[in-house]
């Protein structure tokens, strides 16, 4: 596979708590909604990957069954809002108000 993330999925991602694994998706989500505001779906779209790319490196490692649930559950949701019909009724505000409790979580063990 070709990773965009080739550091991350070299190793480092398993090194990451799992807030900091799911701050760092959140990153690239947010970058994707951004690139969505300014109509731009090509950035919107490699945005996107990655936040993909970054979940399918957690599902790899995950080791507890409530975060395995939790991160396919949002990989499903993200999917749908990005890709699909959005049937979720997802919206920018809740995809921003999700991750923004790891970032301040992944900040606090530092």
């Amino acid at each position: 596979m070709n990773y965009q993330h080739k550091n991350l999925a070299a190793g480092r991602w398993e090194e990451l708590s799992f807030y900091e694994q799911m701050a760092n998706i959140g990153s690239e989500v947010e970058r994707a909604l951004n690139w969505q505001a300014k109509n731009n779906p090509v950035y919107r779209r490699q945005a996107f990957e990655r936040a993909l790319e970054l979940i399918d490196l957690t599902l790899q490692n995950s080791k507890g069954f409530s975060k395995l649930k939790e991160i396919s559950r949002v990989r499903e949701a993200l999917v749908d809002y990005f890709a699909g019909n959005n049937q979720f009724q997802s919206t920018d505000t809740l995809w921003r108000k999700y991750f923004l409790p790891f970032v301040y979580a992944a900040r606090k063990n530092y």
